[in-house]
């Protein structure tokens, strides 16, 4: 087993190495497509898995990154399509770019986000870290980590703006 879970890998937008050895990475997604720039984006991970119910035994992982969706999708073009938890869904399509790159969240967020952390927490290794990535354009940080009992140890802002937070968890031993 590798010593680091992506749980939710997406384009592995800021990986040095996209193939890093020591990095599984995981999304529900798989897609290769074309954005509206005519860059090609792809999700093409080692294992597709909901974060919110990982196939991996307890205490698998020294290190969990966690950069789930943060984007509330609730316009667009109505049709069906494979929503992120890889069902059949009549909900609004996500067809920007950016919910392309970065997936959707819907009006059930909290509770996914609650069973995320917790899927997170429970494949760590005591003495692990957590590394969590939020961008507040739609949400808080201090909503998203009310659905979670651990407490950060530290975290850092960054981007144009400073609303994407890097923080860091430790699970107890």
């Amino acid at each position: 087993m590798k010593p680091i879970l992506d749980a939710c890998c997406g384009g592995k937008m800021f990986y040095f190495d996209k193939q890093d050895g020591r990095v599984l990475f995981q999304d529900i997604r798989k897609i290769k497509t074309t954005l509206c720039d005519g860059r090609t984006f792809e999700v093409n991970p080692d294992v597709q898995a909901d974060f919110t119910s990982m196939p991996y035994p307890d205490a698998s992982f020294s290190m969990v990154v966690f950069d789930p969706p943060h984007l509330i999708y609730s316009r667009g073009k109505k049709s069906k399509f494979v929503d992120m938890y890889g069902t059949l869904s009549d909900k609004t399509a996500p067809t920007g770019w950016q919910k392309i790159k970065y997936g959707a969240l819907y009006k059930d967020w909290r509770d996914m986000l609650s069973k995320g952390f917790s899927e997170c927490f429970r494949v760590l290794q005591p003495g692990g870290f957590l590394i969590f990535k939020w961008n507040e354009c739609d949400i808080k940080v201090s909503e998203v980590l009310k659905l979670t009992p651990q407490k950060p140890v530290f975290g850092h802002l960054s981007g144009k703006r400073s609303n994407t937070h890097w923080i860091c968890f430790m699970k107890d031993r």
